[in-house]
């Protein structure tokens, strides 16, 4: 396993962070994985190094969460770096239960530290941005949090480069903590945030860690056997990201024909092109088996060639902004 300082924080993280959207529970989506499947990989992720994890409130309604406390539990969670985050409802009878409002963040974190079993999170990000909440509001709450112990490092995810910029502006301007990370959408078939989120938090050192990075299971398999899968069955937001727009299929046949000539899978080739993006600190991999966590961390170790990585870009065409618009 490879590690690097995540942004400014001083910490230092697994390249590869493991997400757990689908530890949980099937009752919430058809292919997530029940709590003896998920510890085996979550388990088989601290064997292989990987001391980062990646989870959220609403991901199973906190089952989630409570999975991966669950796992970490006989390994020590100090020893783990793990992520949380707030914003979408939690319960459609409590209104309060989204958003990032103080009365929110403050009882959706209390319940997340409950579930996973800790006192401190080490990266509380926010999941999306709160149109309703004025952002010094949030972020006000946000240093309280890290002020009274119950948070290390507050990241934020998927919004507008002008939104980021005014959350990072109003941080300095208040003197409060700001936000060390940011979680986005980017791989192969999404690049949108290389015009203006990349760049700028390159500018702040902000640490990145893309979500998706191989779009939804697009860039694992040859496009047209999508839907053969679990999730391709059953995935209805796959489809609401522009993959198969501005060249996106021809991209994929590219991934598969470089990953034939490398003896590599798909996945592979996908996510190491991620991995040779400097402004990336640790793509956030989700998986279903352990044998996709294997194949992932055996990503590390390929090299792509500045030839190599043109020539998967080059079919590349803009798309519509996806993720939070």
């Amino acid at each position: 396993m490879e590690y690097t300082t995540l942004g400014e924080t001083g910490m230092e993280v697994s390249r590869l962070c493991l997400g757990c959207m689908s530890f949980g529970s099937s009752d919430w989506r058809e292919w997530v994985l029940e709590d003896e499947q998920s510890h085996e990989i979550i388990e088989r992720a601290i064997d292989l190094g990987i001391n980062f994890f990646d989870t959220a409130n609403m991901y199973s309604r906190g089952e989630s969460e409570r999975v991966l406390g669950d796992a970490l539990e006989g390994y020590g969670r100090d020893a783990q770096v793990v992520a949380t985050k707030v914003y979408h409802p939690m319960r459609d009878d409590d209104p309060n239960s989204g958003g990032l409002s103080r009365k929110t963040i403050e009882q959706e974190l209390e319940a997340s530290l409950e579930r996973l079993g800790m006192d401190t999170i080490d990266l509380y990000q926010i999941h999306r941005w709160d149109d309703e909440t004025p952002i010094e509001q949030t972020l006000r709450a946000l240093d309280d949090a890290v002020r009274r112990g119950r948070v290390r490092y507050l990241g934020a995810s998927s919004m507008w480069a002008h939104q980021f910029a005014e959350a990072l502006h109003a941080s300095d301007r208040l003197g409060l903590d700001r936000f060390a990370t940011m979680q986005n959408h980017y791989n192969l078939v999404y690049r949108e945030e290389e015009r203006e989120m990349l760049p700028l938090c390159d500018n702040e050192t902000v640490g990145v860690l893309p979500w998706s990075p191989l779009a939804r299971g697009y860039l694992t398999r040859p496009h047209e056997d999508i839907d053969a899968t679990t999730r391709g069955e059953s995935e209805k937001y796959l489809y609401e990201h522009p993959y198969r727009d501005g060249g996106g299929p021809t991209i994929n046949e590219r991934v598969q024909e470089l990953a034939a000539e490398e003896g590599a899978t798909m996945a592979q080739i996908a996510l190491a092109w991620v991995l040779h993006k400097d402004w990336v600190d640790a793509p956030i991999v989700g998986t279903t088996s352990v044998e996709h966590l294997e194949q992932a961390v055996e990503a590390l170790e390929i090299s792509l060639s500045a030839s190599d990585i043109e020539w998967l870009e080059e079919p590349y065409e803009p798309v519509v902004v996806s993720g939070h618009a």
